[in-house]
């Protein structure tokens, strides 16, 4: 499974509640929600953004409230990666519930800037900037996590394992 677009950046300590804001969390329709996504910390992200794009964070990405409607937000918008050097813990697990792929890994988090072209591959963690030509290399998920993934979700995974 790989990942490949343009890089829209941020700093430290984005938080849940800048990521949707509450005043949004009236709905759970995720279209509803990607319209609102980041705009309390960048508002021309939903102009921006496009189906494919990569999200890159410092320290600490999705700390505060402890609400699924962030991944949520974030997915529905069109990215298709979050790269940070730390996630909030409940964060990582509400991304890998509703199937956004996220990584951790310093280097690139640090170095990766907004508007560079970045492929990854999430059997093997490795991260490409193509626009600095420079590699990085992210632990990769276990295969159950990736499976979780690949079917957008974790009630997605349950649903095949049922069948």
């Amino acid at each position: 499974m790989k990942a490949s677009g343009k890089v829209i950046k941020y700093g430290h300590n984005v938080d849940t509640d800048v990521i949707i804001p509450a005043r949004y969390l009236n709905t759970s329709d995720p279209k509803e929600l990607a319209s609102h996504c980041m705009e309390d910390i960048d508002a021309d992200f939903s102009k921006k953004v496009n189906q494919g794009d990569i999200m890159v964070a410092l320290n600490n990405f999705g700390c505060g409230s402890s609400r699924e409607h962030a991944p949520i937000a974030i997915k529905e918008s069109g990215i298709s990666c979050v790269i940070a050097n730390t996630f909030a813990r409940i964060f990582y697990r509400n991304a890998i519930n509703i199937g956004l792929p996220i990584l951790e890994c310093r280097q690139a988090a640090e170095e990766i800037n907004e508007g560079d072209y970045v492929t990854v591959d999430f059997l093997t963690g490795d991260i490409f900037n193509e626009t600095q030509n420079k590699k990085y290399v992210a632990k990769p998920f276990p295969p159950f996590m990736q499976e979780i993934i690949e079917n957008n979700g974790l009630i997605g995974y349950i649903k095949k394992t049922l069948k």
